[in-house]
């Protein structure tokens, strides 16, 4: 199916985002939110953004103005998805308030029209359940932000039609994305889901109380242009609290959120969003003190933890050919993929790494799978 018009459903930092990277590829894209002042805010937020695009030379004044034309923002739900190809969902990361939308837009969208969810983790065939077409349901996972970072996530459910999976991919790569399929809906998809160990890794630091933040970052900051609890600050404590809380829910109850992280979230130091964190952001990014970095760790346990996690997704079905993986988390976030990172390393170091941390932690997730074990991953 052509995809001529869109409608992003959300125009927050996600949402606006998304319906900028549609009308520069271009797509008519109604945007709509449900008051007036969050759509002008994300109207105003995409004329910002085109304008920094004026003046580094990328795009001209005619080319901004011309994309602009193809927005159409609006708090009229039916005016936004009534003519709508694809309709992308980018609302709050609550799935009683996806489900409900969802429903609305069952009623509401052509239906011959693609419903796409941008939820980062949520299960989409729950989302799809709110509808009488699940088989038009898929996941369009877009990284913020949306304008810059490549990888898109397309997620398809048991009931996801070949033609909704496919449409959904060809219009990401007519955004200029790189779009992933994801063949099993699963609790974090590709990217998350490959990163849920470290996360629980670093709140597990956090609740013992050493290495500090600082200390562990120092051991990062050669190999990374943004630190693990760097990271946590930049993403918000609350965010990871969310997560860690819904892995613990649907992968395992190792992620159970510990005290460490669920005290700094109750006293509101979220991170940068609140101006403290792990770190102090009122005065912009922190500055790392890179004068005694922790021996106890280093960038090859994260690794390990990742390419883990990595082969669980292939053992799982959640995807069958390991250079997916690797292309998600090569355009997820710039880094390089963890299955090309261990034929670097070796297995053997990597399994070392991770039994060492299950047992430090007792912790189950940890321990190296049949597939790690075997190592004989090829990318």
């Amino acid at each position: 199916m052509e995809v001529k018009k869109i409608a992003v459903i959300g125009s927050g930092a996600m949402g606006n985002g998304i319906a900028q990277v549609g009308i520069m590829a271009g797509y008519t894209v109604a945007m709509h939110d449900i008051e007036q002042r969050f759509v002008d805010k994300g109207v105003s937020t995409i004329k910002d953004s085109l304008a920094k695009f004026v003046s580094k030379g990328k795009i001209s004044e005619d080319q901004s103005r011309d994309i602009l034309s193809r927005l159409k923002p609006t708090t009229d739900l039916k005016e936004a998805v009534g003519d709508a190809d694809l309709v992308i969902e980018a609302v709050f990361e609550d799935l009683d308030i996806k489900k409900k939308l969802f429903a609305d837009l069952d009623t509401l969208a052509p239906g011959h029209a693609v419903l796409a969810s941008n939820t980062s983790s949520m299960s989409i065939t729950a989302i799809a359940s709110a509808t009488k077409r699940p088989e038009s349901v898929v996941g369009m996972h877009f990284f913020n932000p949306a304008v810059l970072l490549k990888l898109v996530e397309v997620i398809s459910t048991e009931k996801s039609s070949k033609e909704a999976i496919n449409t959904t991919f060809e219009t990401a790569k007519k955004m200029n994305k790189v779009p992933v399929i994801v063949q099993k809906d699963s609790p974090g998809f590709i990217y998350n889901r490959v990163n849920a160990p470290t996360a629980l890794l670093l709140q597990l630091i956090l609740d013992k109380g050493s290495p500090n933040p600082n200390d562990f970052d120092a051991a990062f900051k050669p190999v990374m242009p943004m630190t693990p609890f760097e990271l946590f600050d930049y993403v918000g404590l609350d965010i990871v609290l969310h997560t860690q809380g819904y892995y613990a829910k649907t992968l395992s109850p190792d992620y159970t959120p510990r005290k460490a992280l669920k005290d700094l979230v109750a006293q509101g130091r979220l991170g940068k969003k609140t101006g403290k964190g792990l770190y102090d952001w009122s005065a912009g990014r922190p500055q790392i003190d890179v004068s005694s970095p922790t021996k106890e760790y280093d960038p090859t346990h994260m690794v390990a933890l990742q390419v883990n996690e990595a082969t669980k997704l292939l053992e799982e079905g959640v995807v069958t050919d390991p250079k997916d993986i690797d292309t998600a988390i090569a355009n997820g976030g710039g880094g390089i993929g963890p299955f090309t990172l261990a034929k670097s390393i070796g297995y053997p170091t990597l399994i070392q790494k991770c039994n060492e941390l299950a047992d430090k932690f007792g912790i189950e997730t940890f321990r190296p799978t049949k597939t790690m074990k075997e190592g004989k991953i090829e990318v």
